[in-house]
Order: structure tokens, then sequence, then C-alpha cells
């Protein structure tokens, strides 16, 4: 018999929220390697931060420094991956945190298992569309050229496969699209879903 029981805390998640001046929610930035999701995921970090938001980068190369350390690159173990990593969202968005999540994520079911875990309603799927060709430009530590000559199995746009979102929230052609731009972009994208106001001032549910 599962003996594991839920422990509900008197301090809601709708009551940080308040404190916190803004909603919770996760944004998901999925794309190739090199397309652009970390770097533009801290800059809207810093852009957040500036108007007193509460948020956190949960970074690929950073998770599996740590929680999913014990994971390779198997289409098994990454979708273990990704859901380890939407069951650590859940909790940040419980504390009323904006999550900005940057993985490849390649596969449209595990990207749709993430969503159906964190919740339709605070998931925002953000494509990072870039071509591979500027993405291996973009490669300074050589992964790409590894993967092409059979170094790197399992390698995602080369030896594996990459399943573009078919109605994502928002798709930054990020190859070509300046950087500022790119965040003004999400930016809107958040004010749009009632998560933040330009002047920090949140929005109940």
């Amino acid at each position: 018999m599962n003996k594991i029981i839920w422990h509900k805390a008197t301090v809601t998640r709708e009551r940080r929220e308040f404190l916190n001046g803004h909603r919770a929610g996760a944004v998901w930035l999925t794309g190739l390697s090199g397309s652009g999701k970390s770097t533009l995921a801290h800059a809207v970090e810093e852009r957040l931060h500036s108007l007193g938001c509460r948020t956190f980068v949960f970074d690929g190369d950073n998770v599996r420094h740590g929680l999913c350390s014990d994971l390779g690159f198997s289409p098994e173990e990454r979708s273990e991956n990704l859901r380890r990593i939407a069951e650590m969202v859940k909790l940040f968005l419980d504390a009323g945190i904006i999550a900005l999540c940057a993985f490849i994520s390649p596969m449209r079911e595990d990207r749709e298992r993430v969503k159906a875990l964190v919740g339709v309603d605070d998931f925002l799927e953000i494509y990072c569309d870039c071509s591979l060709e500027i993405c291996e430009q973009r490669d300074v530590k050589g992964f790409y050229q590894k993967a092409r000559a059979g170094i790197i199995k399992n390698y995602t746009g080369i030896s594996a496969p990459y399943q573009e979102p078919e109605h994502p929230d928002l798709r930054l052609e990020t190859g070509v699209v300046p950087l500022p731009e790119c965040v003004e972009k999400v930016m809107q994208l958040l004010e749009g879903r009632g998560i933040v106001f330009q002047a920090g001032s949140i929005t109940t549910k």
C-alpha cells in the first residue's frame, strides 16, 4: 500500500504569487543545440529580474550535472530526463517562480508529456527556429563536427531526429532575429498570458 501522501501547505501558490507580484509560469524553449535557447532564457531572465520578478533558468547541461547525471542520451533516457525536469518545474511553479527552461527536447511526444505534467495553462512553448547550418557555425565546442564524424552518437540534428513544434506559443527565428527583439517578443507573450506586466504587477487567476 502506498503510504506517501501529498502534504498541502497553508502558504499556497496564489499567496506566493501575490507576494511576488506576478504569476508563475513555465517558459519552455526548444530547438537544436546552438539555436540560442540558453542565451535567450538568460536574457529574458535579466529583463524579468529588472522588474522584480522571481525567476530561475533550467539549462540542459546544468541539469545533467546533478539531477540527471545518471542518464545518457538514448530516446528512453532523454524522456526520463525531461520527466524529472517537469516534476521539478512543477515545484518551482508552486513556489510562484517563473521557470525558464532551455532544453533541446527533440520529440513532440516528450514535450506534450511535459506540458501535461506541468499543466497546459502554465506551459508556454517557444520554438527557437535556427537552421542547422547556423547552429553548426555557432558550435565552438565542436560537437556537431564530432557527431558528423561518428564520435558522438545520438546527436540531435545529425544522428538523432528533431521534431519541430507544430503549434508553439511563439516561434522565433533565432538565427537571424537579433536577441533584443527576441526578448521583446517573449515579454509580449508573458504579458499577453497575464504572467507579468512591464510594471511587474500581478494579474490574479
